[in-house]
């Protein structure tokens, strides 16, 4: 008598965010919970997590720096081929409120439900040593221009970061070299804000804040 095996079908990312930030903890789930849950995924989906507040963008004062310095970990270690994330105690202790989980999945799964008909595994060179240790490499660069102390303009970095990360969790190659030509642009744009600031001096941030609020529409 023949058997058939079935395998599982992979659930979509939102939920596996969604089953992710869920907790009963009231202080919310620590940056080691959430490496410790994702395992040998660790990589694509910590990297969305910590890219998420600056990408899309959400309010959340006080994490840009550590998740930052965090990010900074996670691509070091993509280089050097590790299988999984470690993390040093502190920087595996900061908890991620309820309340901006909450806001974070809400936010991801909106962007995700848009995109999701265009992301499927090809070009699978993204699961070799080469290539996740290239992309560890654009994660790097793109994790110091978010930690630069320039207002406003960590989003494409972030997003930079964040593409990489579904495409890593999601084994699309494709969505990851799309990720790496964003990655280019947000280069020349930095590179374009360092000039400004040699050249105008500190006075060009508050002229770019204007500009990127009138941009988006954020008056005030």
């Amino acid at each position: 008598m023949q058997t058939t095996e079935t395998t599982p079908s992979r659930l979509p990312l939102g939920q596996t965010l969604a089953r992710l930030l869920q907790t009963e903890n009231p202080g919310g789930l620590s940056i080691h919970e959430i490496t410790a849950a994702v395992e040998e995924k660790g990589f694509g989906l910590l990297l969305i997590v910590l890219a998420l507040p600056s990408a899309l963008p959400i309010p959340a004062p006080g994490y840009s720096t550590p998740f930052g310095i965090i990010i900074t970990l996670v691509a070091l270690q993509m280089i050097l081929g590790r299988p999984t994330v470690w993390l040093p105690g502190r920087l595996g202790r900061i908890r991620i409120k309820p309340s901006l989980a909450r806001t974070m999945l809400g936010s991801a799964c909106k962007f995700l439900h848009r995109i999701e008909r265009f992301i499927r595994p090809r070009q699978l060179w993204i699961r070799g040593r080469t290539g996740q240790a290239a992309l560890g490499a654009v994660v790097l660069c793109m994790a110091a221009l978010m930690i630069l102390p320039i207002p406003l303009t960590n989003t494409a970095p972030a997003m930079v970061i964040f593409l990489i990360g579904v495409g890593l969790s999601e084994e699309d190659g494709l969505l990851a070299l799309a990720a790496f030509a964003l990655g280019c642009c947000a280069v020349l744009l930095y590179a374009g804000i360092i000039y400004l600031l040699i050249q105008q001096g500190p006075e060009a941030i508050d002229a770019l804040k204007g500009s990127i609020k009138s941009l988006f529409g954020l008056g005030g």
